[in-house]
C-alpha cells in the first residue's frame, strides 16, 4: 500500500464515522419533545404558537415563543386568574411539570391561554419524532381533547 492509498481510506474513514455522528445526533433530537414546536388551531387550521419545550431535572416545560394573533385577539391572557391575569401570552409558561412515564411524559399540566383553564396534560411523541400529541384533560384523560403539534427544529 502506499501512502496515498492509505490516506485515501483514513478521510474515507473518517468522513464515514462524522456522517454516523451527525445522523445519530439528529436522530436523537428527535427522540426527546425537547425543542420548537408549531401548535395549530384545531377550528382554523391556521398556526397558533410557536412552543419552546425545554427539560429541566427531569420534568418539561413549554414556553410560548412566538403567537400568531388574529386581529380580534388579544396579546394578554385576559381570562387567566392570579398572578398570570393579564400576562402577555408572548413568554408564558403554558407547559408544566411533565415526566418520561414509558413512551409518554404525564403528571403535568396545560394552560389555555384562550380561557385561561388549566387542565392535567400529558404529551408523546408521533411520526418518528416530527410531531408531538398533546392531550389536555379534567381527571381522566378521557375527558379532553388532543392536539397534534408540528416540530420546527
Amino acid at each position: 500500500m502506499t501512502a496515498l492509498h492509505i490516506l485515501r481510506q483514513s478521510a474515507v474513514f473518517a468522513l464515514t464515522a462524522v456522517a454516523t455522528l451527525i445522523s445519530s445526533v439528529a436522530w436523537a433530537d428527535n427522540t426527546s419533545p425537547v425543542g420548537l414546536w408549531r401548535n395549530v388551531d384545531d377550528v382554523s387550521g391556521k398556526p397558533r404558537a410557536l412552543v419552546r419545550i425545554t427539560e429541566s431535572n427531569g420534568a418539561l416545560q413549554g414556553r410560548i415563543e412566538k403567537v400568531f394573533l388574529a386581529a380580534n385577539e388579544s396579546p394578554t391572557c385576559a381570562k387567566c386568574e392570579g398572578a398570570l391575569k393579564n400576562a402577555p401570552v408572548m413568554g408564558l409558561v403554558i407547559l408544566s411539570g411533565l415526566k418520561k412515564d414509558g413512551d409518554d411524559y404525564t403528571g403535568g399540566q396545560i394552560l389555555d391561554p384562550d380561557n385561561g383553564k388549566v387542565y392535567s396534560s400529558k404529551i408523546h411523541l408521533i411520526d418518528e419524532g416530527k410531531k408531538l400529541t398533546v392531550r389536555g384533560f379534567i381527571g381522566v384523560s378521557l375527558l379532553g381533547r388532543s392536539q397534534v403539534w408540528e416540530r420546527q427544529e
